[in-house]
């Protein structure tokens, strides 16, 4: 049994830090060491999840290449149970500038999957059966199991997933939503429609993030709720993965009893936290348990 079974989202991060972004037009900047970390929004989930003490198992497509035996001696390091199938197309792989203020611009690599089902229908079903949450990321193989997906999980087990930058409008991204019953997505792309967008949605939990604007949960019953972002413990080093802590933190407070209110605000502070540690990679005591 696991508090936290999460489908897909690993890779590695390529992270540079740059002195501003836009970058300025040069033929080359000297920047410090460029760093090779595990990464990507499924490892940022299993990662924050476990840090605050969730028990967590991760399912995902790998490559058999250096990249993906990044990822796997990271998830060795943790307490993260991983179930991987190899990858023939090379791990997942995403580029991260970073500037002073620890703001990114990611260049994502997705590797699409080739093939058919990666994992045995009847042992995914199992896995999704012993978890009491499953959170999707909007992975190309996952797209395909989503209908086996939330017909096995147990009564009473939820199942969210994060839309990231959706436009509102891309139909890739719309059977995630469907599926779901908790939706996580970037109000960056959509601005003033994550209102309509999140009414489209409904009768779906609707969580629009905007960062250090902090986010507004959408339930469906009256006006939105606006959240206030949550004032970091120290030095903001790296943003890349709040928005994955954010969410861990969120379905942790939901798993524990909280109400949506009081797992939001409890999801801010672990988001926060996050945004001070360089990588996913969280040292003991740093992301608060709730």
């Amino acid at each position: 049994m696991c508090d936290l079974l999460v489908i897909g989202g690993l890779g590695v991060d390529i992270r540079a830090r740059v002195p501003q972004l836009p970058l300025p037009a040069a033929d080359s900047l000297t920047v410090p060491p460029i760093e090779l970390r595990i990464g990507n929004t499924g490892a940022g989930v299993a990662l924050a999840a476990a840090a605050i003490g969730l028990r967590v198992a991760v399912v995902d497509v790998l490559g058999t290449d250096p990249a993906g035996d990044v990822v796997r001696a990271a998830l060795a390091r943790s307490t993260v149970r991983a179930v991987l199938a190899d990858d023939p197309g090379g791990t997942r792989r995403s580029v991260n500038l970073v500037d002073p203020a620890g703001r990114r611009m990611s260049l994502y690599d997705p590797r699409p999957w080739h093939g058919g089902a990666p994992f045995p229908a009847d042992d995914l079903a199992e896995l999704v059966r012993d978890a009491a949450h499953v959170h999707v990321s909007i992975m190309d193989w996952a797209r395909d199991a989503l209908p086996a997906l939330r017909d096995a999980r147990a009564a009473g087990v939820s199942l969210s997933t994060d839309l990231h930058d959706w436009d509102g409008a891309n139909p890739y991204h719309r059977p995630f939503a469907d599926a779901a019953d908790l939706v996580f997505v970037s109000g960056v792309q959509l601005g003033e429609r994550a209102g309509k967008v999140a009414a489209g949605l409904a009768p779906r939990t609707v969580v629009v993030t905007r960062g250090a604007d902090g986010a507004e949960l959408h339930t469906g019953q009256g006006e939105p709720l606006p959240l206030a972002a949550a004032t970091p413990p120290a030095a903001v080093i790296d943003t890349n993965g709040a928005g994955d802590a954010f969410a861990a933190g969120l379905i942790a407070g939901r798993l524990r009893g909280a109400a949506l209110p009081e797992a939001a605000g409890y999801a801010a502070r672990v988001a926060a936290a996050a945004c001070t540690h360089d990588g996913m990679e969280y040292p003991a005591g740093l992301l608060p348990r709730a």
